[in-house]
């Protein structure tokens, strides 16, 4: 029998027989759907913190100089958090020290941080992130100017009044109206805009389009720190290995100056995205280890049941088995026959699966901050493991249907 012909046949059986086509494939669509759907989210989760986290939250080849980690994982004690807080500041001497101290080609930046209320008019946006930056900050942060520009380095020397805005906090300020050179008011100070931040996005449903950006120096610099100290000293280099020789040179210029001695800890942190995308990488790893035996479980289950009906099949065709026998049908025929039913249900089982996987994927994209790509090794492999059940399974029944005696088939009675 020619292979498109067993295929044409084992559709033809699926449209006869729907109900048992159903129960034939539900094992293998369940595992498929599943197997889909986990390795899209976990996808898109890894080059959403590869992407959006690490490199809009904490920056690409970055690393900041702070009293203690801002992105906190694992399990922090209370004692340890009390150790942080007794840690000294990072003052701006420190900050310079390590200017002068890092020989790698690198780009600085100063920035605090606080959370306050904006007003322009009678508009008002409440717990907006503020900081307080040098020049650097929107080229460490690879933050592009939309509309007017960034402070200049006179500017923050000088401490003018002037900020920056993000895209939804301009947005929701002054709606339709053109933000550049309009009036807001920080801590009841008035501050010039004259530039508005390209649309970042949201990051785990969090708008990162909430933020103002004013000058180190300007008013706002003694509501976002004591005099004299910064919240971080960001350093960017322009590759992984001159950031970790910058790091180095850091850590050295930071230990010499608390006098720490060589077994004494850190009493500060350099902190990286390495941190958070080693974490999620553990969390990554598990899912991928525990996704094949989640998915092996369903297919195994998926192979039972088509096996189970195809040795029905075989049973209650039987007597058409004796006919085809004894028209010329050799063993290799219905071998065949039967190997290719089983191999087709399974791959339809696939099929749906595979399908509704990505719907599903897509459905948690839309629906809610959890990113979701589908990776087309997934597929590949969801059909292939689908085939495989089917072969597997059909192999008994079609053997056992191949070896009937076409005299006693004839003699079946249905």
């Amino acid at each position: 029998m020619p292979f498109f012909e067993a295929i044409r046949l084992a559709f033809q059986t699926i449209r006869a027989q729907k109900l048992k086509s159903v129960f034939s494939i539900v094992g293998v669509f369940i595992g498929v759907m599943f197997l889909i759907a986990v390795v899209s989210v976990v996808q898109g989760m890894n080059r959403y913190m590869t992407d959006k986290f690490a490199g809009t939250i904490l920056g690409v080849n970055t690393f900041r100089l702070r009293r203690f980690p801002d992105v906190q994982i694992g399990n922090v004690t209370d004692s340890m958090r009390k150790s942080w807080l007794r840690r000294p500041q990072i003052t701006y001497d420190d900050a310079q020290a390590v200017v002068r101290g890092v020989t790698t080609p690198v780009l600085t930046a100063w920035e605090s941080s606080t959370r306050a209320t904006l007003t322009a008019g009678r508009k008002q946006a409440k717990d907006v992130q503020i900081t307080a930056a040098t020049e650097p900050f929107f080229d460490i942060r690879s933050l592009r100017i939309e509309q007017g520009r960034a402070f200049t380095p006179r500017e923050v020397q000088a401490g003018v009044a002037v900020v920056v805005l993000g895209h939804e906090l301009a947005e929701k300020l002054f709606e339709a109206r053109d933000p550049i050179g309009q009036e807001v008011k920080l801590y009841d100070m008035p501050y010039r805009v004259i530039g508005v931040v390209e649309k970042q996005g949201n990051l785990f449903g969090l708008s990162l389009d909430k933020f103002a950006v004013a000058p180190a120096a300007a008013p706002v610099k003694r509501y976002v720190n004591p005099p004299r100290v910064v919240e971080a000293l960001a350093v960017k280099a322009n590759s992984l290995p001159e950031m970790r020789e910058a790091m180095l040179q850091a850590e050295a210029v930071m230990r010499s100056r608390r006098h720490l001695r060589p077994r004494e800890p850190d009493d500060f942190a350099l902190e990286t995205a390495d941190e958070v995308l080693d974490f999620w990488g553990k969390i990554s790893r598990v899912l991928f280890v525990a996704l094949p035996g989640l998915v092996a479980i369903s297919l195994v289950v998926g192979g039972i049941v088509i096996m189970n009906i195809m040795l029905m099949a075989v049973a209650e065709r039987t007597r058409e088995i004796g006919i085809r026998k004894s028209l010329g049908a050799r063993r290799r025929d219905i071998l065949r026959q039967f190997l290719v039913e089983a191999t087709t249900l399974a791959t339809v089982g696939a099929t749906g699966g595979v399908a509704t996987g990505s719907a599903l994927a897509a459905a948690v994209a839309a629906t809610t901050p959890l990113p979701a790509a589908v990776a087309p090794w997934s597929i590949l492999v969801g059909v292939i493991l689908g085939a495989g059940v089917g072969i597997v399974a059909g192999v008994y029944p079609a053997s056992r249907a191949a070896r009937l005696d076409p005299i006693a088939a004839l003699r079946h009675e249905t």
